[in-house]
């Protein structure tokens, strides 16, 4: 039987956990060693606290961001809380968070948070403010502030793809459902969707869906006027990308990629990931027949291992760029398809040497 992978917490779930059991300090003087917090679709999540430290009035309570066995770059960061309660303030309870050390700040129109605020999402802002009001359920009056702060959060946010957001000095707090599930990608997926948000709200109409960093840099190297807000790496995530793309009213995408994913593009494949979604040999071994690949190649295709190693046999066969051709028509058709038909796609393609392969 397969291990059960471990899911993690959210960066929003770990800043809800920290203000919670700031506020627990602070009222009751307790200390506990986790607080259960609310979860955004509903229902609760048990965080375990790091430490506490009283500073003055205010207190800093830490948590330790896991990622279970999807970690990511926040994976073992200090997540922090520094809280107040002030109970002599007139009028109905007011809760305040906002975003210090190492959480990014906002720069460019399109997200979901307004420009100059603090990067922590909506959904886990209501998380941690439920999670406040949750520890103090029998306050009527004053006011609760909450800062969020991550020590490693600038030197993180440099392993993100906040910069391209308009993100500076930090990392965003994240998390539509509070806990992180191995390989579900939500984050990334976000990242894509935000990207293209920010993209259109600077007037763009088309976007440049790359699969890595590496098929990002052939193609500004091809393409060295490309603004850099057009550039989305979207990974594996084919069908997302598009239907991301129609809905925000895109009308062209180029894709930037390697053999390799083209292939899989051309199977049709909603998402492309080599562990989860192999390439069909069979079917690659019948576009090189449909190309003109000579014959005797075509059971070695079949048995490939990789698509880089039938690209490699077919080095020297004139008939290769007739293949590149039917798998880019193939992938094209499946692109507009995911998109409803509503945008024009075009493909740049690489071989590992960094050569165009069309």
């Amino acid at each position: 039987m397969a291990e059960k992978l471990r899911t993690g917490r959210t960066t929003g779930s770990c800043a809800s956990a920290a203000a919670m059991a700031g506020v627990l300090f602070l009222l009751t003087r307790a200390q506990p060693d986790s607080v259960n917090i609310p979860l955004p679709p509903g229902g609760t999540l048990t965080v375990p606290i790091e430490r506490y430290n009283p500073e003055g009035e205010t207190v800093r309570v830490t948590v330790i961001k896991d990622g279970g066995d999807d970690p990511d770059a926040t994976h073992g960061c200090e997540i922090q809380a520094v809280v107040s309660v002030d109970t002599m303030t007139h009028g109905e309870l007011s809760v305040d968070v906002d975003g210090g050390r190492g959480v990014g700040r906002v720069t460019l129109p399109g997200l979901p948070v307004n420009v100059g605020k603090a990067a922590i999402n909506p959904e886990p802002l209501r998380q941690i403010e439920k999670a406040i009001l949750t520890a103090a359920p029998s306050l009527t009056h004053g006011q609760i502030s909450v800062l969020i702060e991550v020590p490693e959060g600038k030197d993180i946010a440099h392993k993100t793809m906040n910069a391209r957001l308009g993100i500076v000095d930090g990392i965003s707090i994240l998390g539509t459902q509070g806990i992180v599930k191995p390989f579900s990608h939500d984050s990334w997926r976000a990242t894509v969707a935000e990207g293209l948000d920010v993209a259109k709200a600077q007037g763009l109409d088309y976007a440049i869906f790359t699969t890595g960093r590496r098929s990002e840099r052939l193609y500004l190297e091809h393409s060295p006027t490309t603004p850099e807000l057009a550039l989305i790496q979207a990974a594996d995530f084919f069908e997302f990308s598009m239907q991301a793309a129609a809905k925000r009213g895109f009308t062209h995408v180029t894709w930037s990629m390697f053999f390799g994913k083209l292939v899989k593009q051309a199977q049709g494949l909603p998402y492309t990931h080599a562990k989860t979604h192999p390439v069909d040999f069979d079917r690659l071994a019948d576009w090189c027949e449909e190309a003109g690949v000579a014959a005797p190649y075509l059971p070695t295709i079949r048995e490939a291992n990789t698509a880089v190693q039938v690209l490699g046999m077919l080095i020297d066969d004139p008939a290769r760029p007739a293949l590149i051709n039917i798998l880019v028509n193939e992938a094209k058709r499946n692109a507009e398809a995911f998109a409803d038909n509503r945008i024009s796609v075009n493909y740049q393609i690489y071989n590992f040497d960094g050569s165009t392969l069309r």
